[in-house]
């Protein structure tokens, strides 16, 4: 489940692109990469330079999409090479970089709304054997009154609506989802759904509960997002690599007490990292605020880190924090910690632990915007509980008494600080910071730079290779 996310980047580093490889073009260059969906969403936006982001998977045809869109439409294309990991993200950060006014994002997508530039989205269209699929359909629900929603990989979605035609004559149950790059317009109608870019609309009296759900594509974050959000349904998939199909038998119970476990976890927590892991998703300047806010109403201290690609080794810089929150699109907040020297939660699940007035219902929620005010899922804070009158609970992880109150919120004048000392002789006075207090505190504070102290030598040839593998590792002799 992390894999994707928090890898450790050995794959990355280690793959080789032959020239032989990088230099192929694909049989069908123009109908894989839509080109002329591409050119026509250029042109019609007068767009002069446009960030052109790949996964790791298609950037060796990368060279040859952007000289023909730059032949096709005389702008400047740019490929973006920073994206080793989260690709499913829009990289609008390193877009700005280079002055890009629009992006197109190759490949899968988690479809989560951008912040500022227009994004046209290319998911290439992987084969698919829509006869076989079909079988394989027929196999898992033989009863043709079955309810069932049919969801699909981004990649596999131009090959849905001939799948549609050849099994709603013979299933009048079967509800077909439909992509939505970016916020659909207008309010959601009863029993409407819109997630994870998605929507379908639920007729049926008992409601999405009553329905199973199909899924076309491999095992991955995307179908492990789904069968939590809607655990109450029965899935089942079809693999197009292996052109089989199967019944998932996730235990999706045990993967919610897992969660829910972390939900404790974070209840005790005293201290708690606030990890950024997207830049380019709407709302995650609002969602941190938010979650500052609610820590600090429930008397926890937090920092906010930006580190990038989270690993156990960066997190374990941070020895203080109890627990980590995860800001990131739908599909990689589900980050498995179990390596993790500190568990790792959403901020669905921090709201679990720090809002007394939100409370378990059954559904889970991966999109941080659904906790946001004005969302369909927002639970506003309780008015303050004075301490003496906060009703004592017991820790399910330490078993010791916690209260489970919130406090005030923060005013707005700052008391006087007394934490003051005299910096130099002029009685010039120095504010000294907690963290820098407990800091000057560790045996250990990093690298100490010894100016002056370290003697001048010549420069020699170092090692050759990468970190992970140098070149004469192996071949020293003792």
């Amino acid at each position: 489940m992390a894999a994707a996310f928090s890898s450790d980047g050995e794959a990355a580093l280690r793959r080789e692109l032959g020239a032989a490889v990088a230099a192929a073009p694909r049989s069908d260059l123009d109908g894989f990469y839509e080109m002329g969906r591409a050119t026509v969403f250029v042109r019609d936006g007068g767009f002069r330079k446009v960030a052109l982001q790949f996964p790791d998977e298609l950037l060796a045809d990368a060279v040859q999409v952007a000289g023909r869109l730059e032949a096709a439409t005389g702008a400047e294309m740019f490929v973006l090479g920073d994206t080793t990991f989260g690709s499913c993200c829009v990289d609008e950060v390193a877009a700005e970089h280079v002055g890009a006014e629009a992006v197109l994002h190759y490949g899968p997508a988690c479809l989560s709304p951008c912040r500022k530039l227009p994004v046209l989205h290319i998911f290439g269209k992987q084969p698919l054997d829509v006869g076989r699929c079909a079988e394989a359909f027929r196999e898992l629900y033989p009863e043709q009154q079955s309810c069932v929603v049919v969801l699909s990989d981004v990649v596999y979605a131009h090959a849905m609506g001939e799948l549609e035609q050849q099994l709603c004559p013979e299933y009048p149950n079967i509800i077909f989802s439909r992509l939505v790059c970016g916020d659909p317009p207008g309010p959601a109608v009863p029993g409407e759904e819109r997630k994870f870019g998605r929507q379908f609309l639920v007729e049926a009296a008992g409601g999405l509960q009553d329905y199973a759900m199909f899924y076309v594509g491999a095992e991955g974050l995307a179908l492990t997002s789904f069968m939590l959000t809607w655990n109450r349904c029965p899935f089942s998939s079809f693999n197009p690599s292996t052109g089989c199909g199967r019944r998932e038998t996730l235990n999706v119970s045990r993967a919610l007490l897992r969660r829910l476990y972390l939900v404790e976890r974070a209840r005790d927590a005293r201290v708690v990292g606030i990890l950024v892991g997207t830049l380019g998703v709407a709302g995650y300047l609002s969602v941190l605020q938010h979650l500052r806010r609610l820590l600090c109403r429930a008397s926890k201290r937090s920092y906010t880190l930006a580190v990038g690609k989270p690993n156990p080794a960066k997190l374990a810089n941070f020895l203080e924090v109890d627990i980590f929150v995860l800001v990131a699109c739908a599909q990689n907040s589900l980050l498995d910690s179990s390596d993790f020297y500190r568990p790792v939660v959403t901020p669905y699940e921090l709201e679990l632990a720090c809002n007394p007035a939100r409370e378990w219902t059954g559904n889970y929620l991966t999109d941080f915007r659904d906790l946001l005010p004005g969302a369909c899922a927002h639970v506003e804070l309780p008015a303050a509980v004075p301490a003496e009158e906060a009703v004592p609970d017991v820790s399910l992880i330490s078993g010791k008494m916690c209260a489970t109150h919130l406090c005030g919120p923060p005013t707005s004048q700052l008391p006087p600080s007394t934490a003051l000392a005299c910096r130099d002789q002029s009685r010039a006075l120095a504010e000294i910071s907690p963290a820098a207090s407990f800091l000057e505190s560790r045996s250990w504070r990093g690298l100490e730079q010894q100016l002056g102290q370290t003697p001048v030598s010549k420069a020699v040839q170092g090692r050759r290779g990468i970190a992970i593998a140098y070149e004469d590792e192996g071949c020293e002799q003792p």
